[in-house]
Formats: structure tokens, sequence, C-alpha cells
């Protein structure tokens, strides 16, 4: 019987010779990832249970990145928590100031995930990590206790949606773009519990930043994860990362799919997500004029160095448009510093933008940028649900960081070859 590339994994790490979808199986994980908003969950949870050791200090990883540096006293006490708790267990991977990243953009950039990899992460946008040919997915604080408790946990297989790409990217189009098309052909409920795998002669006018933003945004659709198929590109970035050894799974000829969706990178255009869904996409011939107050260009799926430099060559000839605060957040202190060495700050800066650490910030309505009554964002970040961003009467517009870029200079919605 033919194994789609998650369910080769999932055989892999239960020690089975095969899976099918629907089947329950427990299998063995490689990392465990938490946050300062899960984290402190997961450790009452494992109180609670009189679990008082991890299974494994090397196969966790804690990343605060939600609300630091704190911006009040209950984070901070939060945050308190978790490094006790690292301390304690004597975690080998624990990334705050000085060393802190958006957990997504952290653990590829740190090697810590591999091709063939499982990972469980108290956060739904860990489904990331499927651009490298891993099945990773967002559990709850519970399940992380449990993950970190014993080593493993337990799924029900799920079925299959095969994307076959082919063509390439046309000028300011990106991975962001390609995803934001796919939600808003297929609804946030259209891969519901299911897998999403790319493949296809397209993947390879792909980069990883790509595959990163367009995995990440797989849980948009309602996925349990989105994973795509290892060429050289992945095998790329890994090499000099990586801190195991890796296993490449390809999906069989035969692999059972519920349904296979072609995409011709040729003909995707920039995409707008409208308020209050990621699939209520818009492409350029359909919108209107539209008055924008804030623009946020970061997130764990935007936060890279392709995403800054995207947005760094609309800058460079253009400043911020009077009135719009527009917020540049490099995703790891590695791509900060990258950014500073390649002039894109100095880009920012003298745009009239600011750059902040890297944090999720704004995105979920954290801190760096929350947005009032009635005000309008566009913004690189993932979920534009009602009160995403701050008051529940205020708007949220996802868009690719080139888009962004270009409606902070003219203050309105507005496509990158407008102002370039």
């Amino acid at each position: 019987m033919g194994m789609t590339m998650t369910q080769k994994i999932f055989a892999s790490k239960a020690g089975l010779s095969e899976v099918s979808a629907g089947q329950y199986v427990e299998i063995e994980l490689d990392v465990v990832l938490g946050n300062d908003i899960t984290t402190p969950v997961a450790i009452d949870e494992m109180m609670k249970h009189g679990l008082d050791k991890v299974h494994d200090q090397s196969k966790i990883v804690i990343v605060p990145d939600h609300f630091t540096p704190n911006k009040d006293i209950k984070t901070a006490e939060q945050c308190q928590m978790v490094r006790k708790f690292v301390k304690d267990q004597s975690i080998e991977h624990y990334f705050e100031v000085g060393q802190m990243g958006i957990e997504h953009c952290l653990l590829p950039e740190a090697g810590l995930v591999v091709p063939g990899d499982a990972v469980i992460g108290a956060d739904s946008h860990t489904c990331t990590y499927g651009a490298l040919g891993a099945f990773s997915t967002g559990v709850g604080s519970t399940d992380m206790a449990a993950g970190m408790a014993s080593g493993k946990t337990w799924f029900r297989v799920p079925e299959a949606m095969k994307f076959e790409l082919t063509g390439s990217l046309n000028p300011w189009v990106s991975g962001k773009d390609v995803i934001l098309h796919i939600i808003g052909q297929i609804g946030v409920d259209g891969a519901r519990y299911r897998s999403m795998e790319f493949t296809g002669e397209g993947l390879s006018n792909l980069s990883m930043d790509d595959r990163f933003t367009m995995a990440n945004m797989a849980i948009e659709a309602g996925a349990k994860n989105g994973i795509f198929e290892v060429d050289e590109t992945t095998l790329s970035y890994v090499r000099g990362r990586g801190q195991r050894e890796m296993t490449v799974f390809k999906a069989d000829i035969d692999a059972p799919y519920d349904e296979t969706i072609h995409i011709d990178l040729n003909k995707i255009e920039p995409v707008v997500a409208f308020p209050s869904l990621p699939s209520n996409t818009r492409t350029f011939d359909q919108i209107p004029e539209i008055d924008i107050d804030q623009v946020v260009i970061g997130s764990c799926t935007n936060g890279r160095i392709e995403d800054l430099r995207a947005a760094a060559e609309i800058f460079k000839n253009n400043a911020v448009h009077k009135g719009i605060r527009t917020i540049i957040i490099p995703g790891t202190q590695k791509i900060y510093l990258q950014a500073i060495e390649e002039g894109l700050v100095q880009t920012f800066i003298k745009a009239g933008a600011i750059v902040s650490t890297p944090t999720c910030g704004p995105c979920l309505g954290g801190h760096m940028g929350i947005l009032g009554r009635g005000e309008r964002a566009v913004a690189t970040t993932n979920r534009n649900f009602v009160g995403r961003m701050g008051h529940p009467e205020s708007e949220v517009y996802l868009a690719s960081p080139a888009v962004a870029a270009a409606s902070a200079v003219t203050g309105k919605i507005t496509h990158p070859k407008e102002v370039v």
C-alpha cells in the first residue's frame, strides 16, 4: 500500500511498516516546543499529575517570544516561571532576550528540526517546519506536558491533499501570495484535519523562506500539517545547520490523496486577505481604495531575511506616508544582525519606519502595535480574525511584505508596482 510523506513519518516514528488514514498511532517525538504563553500551562499540568521530570532535556525547546521583552507584571511572572522550570529540568534549548527569536523562525535557523522529524508545539503555527520535510503540528498545552514527560504522543493519521506546483513566481509575488491564493480557493476548512503535501517541478522555484511561509499558514486552511517534498533547496538549507541525522521521506506514486490541486505559480498575483478571515482574498483588480493607519512587517510568517529585503526594495526610494505607523520586526537576532549588515535597517529608519527586537508582538494583539477602535492595518501576519490585533472594531488586511511596504508608502492598500 502506498503512503504519503506524512504517513511515512508516522509509520517510522510508530515503529510500523505502514499506516493508513484514520488509524490511531503513538509516535516518538523529536521536538516538543513551547512558548511563554503555553509553557506555564504545560508546567502546571505536569505538576498536577505528579510528573516532576521531563523525558529528554535535549528534545524540548522553549522560546519566550509572544510577550518578550516582558510587557507587564503578568507576563514577567509567566516568563519567570518558565525560566525556573528550564533551570530545574536542565532544558538544553532555551532562547530568550539576547538569543531570542520568534519560535518558528528560530528553530529552523538553529538546526533544531531536520527532514523526517516529528514535532509538536503548543502553538498552532508549529506546522511551519513542514517546509523542511518534517511532520509538525500544533497541540494544546496538556499535550505538550504529556510530550515533555513521555517523549511520545498519539495521533489519528490524517487524510491528505496533494498540491502539484508548476511554473515560477512573477515579480512582487511571494510564497505569502501563493498560500493566500490557496486558502482563498479552498477555504479556511478546506483541508480540515488533512495533510497539505506540496510537490511538483514548481518547488524548485520557491525559496526556503517562501516554503516556511506557506507551511506556516497550512493551519489557516484547517490542515493538520503542511509538508514539502525534500529537494536540493531543502538539503542545502539543512547542511551545516542540522544537529542530527535526517531521514527523507518521499510519497509513493500510489499514495492515497483525497484530491490533487494543480497550482500554476505563473498565474499567481499579489493577494490581500480582507477582514476577518484569511480566506477572504482579493486580487488588486477587486480592491477599492482603502486608507490604513498601520503597517506591520514581521511575524513567524514573514519575518525572514527575504521578507525584509522585499520591504527594503520598496523603501529605498520611498518614505513612509505621513501618519502611517510602520513597524518592522525581524524574526530572529541573526536575521536582525544580517539586516543591519545589509543596510536594510538603515533603509527602514531613513524611510520613517521603526525596527523592533524579535517578538510576536502585535500579531496576536500582544504589544508593539495594538490597534484602536476603527483602525486598519496591513500586516504580513497570518490571521486577521476580529480583534486579532487589538480592538474588535479594528481591521487587519493580510498581505506580503512587498504589498505591506507599498501600502505604507501611499497610506492605502497598494500594489508594489505602483511605487517602484
